[in-house]
């Protein structure tokens, strides 16, 4: 007789992403990047357990994409910095607020730095999750 595995539920973890959050913004090491200013742009990939929020319909049981997308982009839009990776541990600590969000990952775009070669994008990508 053939028994049937046991059925074991392995949780990876869901995700939301929010991709090209874009602001003109004086970010930069530079006295010409921070009077000209340049577009930046931000991802954010949230790593949580959506279960609750779908069982019960409940936006409140997960991430609000659309003010998050607004928190992000007044970190963007907001006091400059010199480099790249202080902006995306900003970005960062803004998602790690919410109690709901086991880990992020925020990747940082600069496609208009000034390299004196030709080039597609700069970034830089933290991952950051909860102790």
């Amino acid at each position: 007789m053939r028994r049937e595995p046991d059925m074991v539920e392995r949780r990876t973890p869901d995700r939301i992403a929010v991709h090209g959050i874009r602001a003109h913004a004086h970010h930069g090491v530079y006295a010409f990047e921070r009077e000209r200013g340049q577009m930046f742009r931000v991802d954010a990939v949230l790593e949580l357990d959506t279960t609750a929020a779908a069982m019960g319909d409940d936006l409140t049981r997960t991430v609000d994409y659309a003010d998050l997308a607004q928190q992000l982009h007044a970190v963007l839009n907001g006091e400059p910095v010199n480099l790249l990776e202080t902006l995306a541990q900003r970005l960062a600590d803004v998602c790690l607020r919410n109690q709901l969000v086991e880990a992020v990952e925020i990747t940082v775009h600069k496609p208009e730095a000034e390299l004196g070669v030709p080039f597609d994008d700069v970034t830089v990508t933290i991952r950051r999750q909860r102790a």
